[in-house]
């Protein structure tokens, strides 16, 4: 299994377009420090990708990778879909940058898809330029990502929270899902979850079992966005469990023997500075921060 890390940012990335908090503007000075929205290029098979999440940077996202880019023909392009993980704007606003494709299949659960087709009417905006397949996220049996493919895709149910635009529809368990991938070629498996409003017990025996887990890192600890000043709310309340502290997901991630990475790291937390004392904090508990562009190979 073949992995790019596309982004690591949560909304807004970092530096956020409107934000003068140290975290922005220490990415301002410093651009080696910048992070696109967090998403993950997924190798399906010898010809075609797949991207999880679609973000607002998706543009550049691809044209970064020459393994994404088009061609030989002046049309073909080895990007083949979408996997969805919620239906958040910043996990979702790129399907509209693909209006282009000859075709794009999008894998979702049934409250993200109707929630794209009703609340954001993603398919009659689409509809006159590109056709769009729509497949289930299958949540119980694993099934290939594509037809002869090495991947097996699933995905565990982790909240309900849903996106503020589908703030009236109904709850679901699978609003929110951590994805799972397992290469039946080489036997590794992978557990992305960009964002846990829970830790439930499916998503501990999911990452049990990998060999490699990137999670939600927005937050460095609870009170994080109410000392950034920007809300009355806590990581927890807002649906991101911090990274540090009596609830958070380090104590863990410590427990595993996989591979363990944060990603989706907002503007105010620390971790975007690499010289934080936070980031040593996690090299003891054998945790890393993903990187921009970074490759994994499992």
């Amino acid at each position: 299994m073949l992995l790019r890390v596309l982004g690591t940012a949560a909304g807004g990335g970092l530096p956020q377009w409107n934000c003068a908090c140290p975290g922005c503007s220490g990415a301002r000075r410093h651009p080696q420090r910048a992070r696109r929205h967090a998403s993950l290029a997924v190798r399906a098979d010898d010809a075609r990708w797949y991207l999880v999440g679609a973000t607002p940077d998706i543009g550049d996202q691809i044209a970064s990778h020459p393994e994404l880019h088009p061609g030989p023909g002046p049309r073909d392009t080895p990007v083949a879909g979408i996997v969805l993980t919620d239906a958040e704007l910043d996990h979702t606003l790129g399907i509209a940058r693909l209006r282009e494709a000859r075709a794009l299949d999008v894998l979702a659960t049934g409250p993200v898809r109707d929630a794209l087709l009703d609340r954001l009417r993603l398919g009659d905006i689409l509809g006159p330029y590109t056709g769009i397949t729509w497949r289930p996220l299958p949540t119980r049996e694993p099934q290939p990502l594509v037809a002869g493919g090495p991947l097996e895709i699933s995905a565990v149910p982790v909240s309900a929270k849903r996106p503020r635009y589908a703030a009236a529809d109904a709850p679901a368990e699978d609003w929110v899902v951590a994805l799972r991938l397992t290469d039946r070629a080489t036997g590794g498996t992978l557990v992305y979850a960009p964002a846990l409003a829970a830790w439930p017990d499916a998503l501990q025996r999911a990452a049990a079992e990998a060999d490699c887990v990137i999670v939600d890192g927005t937050f460095w600890d609870d009170e994080e966005p109410r000392r950034a000043g920007f809300t009355e709310r806590t990581s927890t309340a807002m649906g991101h469990l911090p990274i540090d502290g009596p609830n958070g997901t380090a104590r863990l991630l410590r427990t595993l023997d996989a591979r363990c990475l944060y990603t989706h790291l907002n503007n105010t937390n620390p971790l975007g500075d690499p010289a934080a004392e936070e980031h040593k904090l996690l090299a003891e508990w054998g945790i890393e921060v993903a990187a921009d562009g970074m490759v994994i190979e499992l």
